[in-house]
């Protein structure tokens, strides 16, 4: 017989009677720097350094990667996924990606934020990557780069939570980012009708994120479910004018695909630059796999989105 696979509630559950120690032994193990550096050379001229800001709940840990050198390049803040639950600046999504940016020219600032555990709920997390967004302008020297030729992204919980924070931006909170980067986001309080394409694609794949999973994880980040309509939360609720142009990389073989799908058409009809496309051959997280040439291949669509504005 078969067991039943957990629930969301159930992990979710699990995670909030474990230490944090336990919670990082209890993710999948991520290859080292020195594995990384083995599996790609050009990554060993990449320096990266630990530092933390201070947020307005308390410290949010980053990390810089640049190469050597002086003057100023552009510079991409960047936000890791993990459901809003997980993740870590240590996780592949956030630090090879780091790394693989950055050894193409690009300055990157990797953010670590609040997760919705013991208590924790939007807007928390959502504060700190607005927080680690202003210090980035105010800090832009530091940097290597200007406040004018930076970049906000992230991947999966943390391209919900950039692309909520870049509408924080257009609507006064500082300054908007030269663009916005959105790795297979979800930006939806319920998960858009996938097209037929993606319905046959999904048709032979297995998936964790059927449409009751997507409502107990929205369910869970927002608190209420008055914060469900909170248009920064999920970013498609409301007006979605207004904003800089946006860069949409989706995985191909992903239910959530069809949410960065249905907020690309959002927002060419509100009028915003939007770029949306998606990696073949991969799957939810596709970030998170270095040994998977098709990750490669969406760090330089990612680099080259970047490359074009400077």
């Amino acid at each position: 017989m078969t067991s039943t696979p957990p629930t969301w509630y159930q992990m979710i559950h699990a995670l909030e009677l474990m230490t944090q120690e336990e919670r990082k032994a209890a993710m999948p193990a991520t290859l080292s720097t020195d594995e990384l550096v083995a599996r790609f050379p050009e990554l060993a001229a990449v320096k990266a350094c630990d530092f933390a800001i201070e947020g307005p709940h308390g410290t949010i840990p980053c990390r810089s990667y640049r190469l050597p050198g002086d003057g100023t390049r552009a510079c991409l803040v960047w936000a890791h996924g993990g459901g809003f639950v997980a993740g870590d600046l240590d996780m592949a999504e956030a630090h090879w990606v780091g790394l693989m940016i950055a050894a193409r020219g690009v300055n990157v600032m990797s953010i670590d934020y609040h997760k919705c555990l013991d208590g924790a709920r939007f807007p928390l997390p959502s504060d700190d990557v607005l927080a680690a967004w202003l210090w980035a302008v105010t800090n832009a020297a530091w940097l290597g780069t200007t406040a004018q030729n930076i970049h906000l992204g992230g991947a999966s919980a943390g391209a919900n939570l950039v692309a909520g924070v870049t509408k924080r931006l257009r609507d006064g909170a500082g300054l908007m980012p030269k663009s916005t980067i959105l790795a297979y986001p979800l930006v939806h309080q319920e998960l858009p009708p996938a097209s037929a394409e993606l319905a046959a694609r999904l048709a032979t794949e297995s998936t964790a994120f059927t449409a009751e999973a997507v409502q107990q994880i929205n369910m869970h980040y927002a608190g209420t479910r008055e914060a469900l309509d909170d248009p920064y939360a999920f970013a498609s609720n409301g007006d979605i004018s207004g904003q800089p142009p946006f860069f949409i990389l989706n995985s191909e073989a992903d239910s959530l695909r069809s949410s960065g799908e249905a907020y690309a058409a959002q927002l060419e009809a509100a009028g915003v630059t939007v770029v949306a496309t998606y990696e073949p051959g991969t799957s939810h997280g596709h970030l998170n796999e270095p040994a998977l040439p098709a990750a490669a291949t969406s760090i330089q669509r990612i680099f080259g989105w970047i490359d074009t504005y400077r």
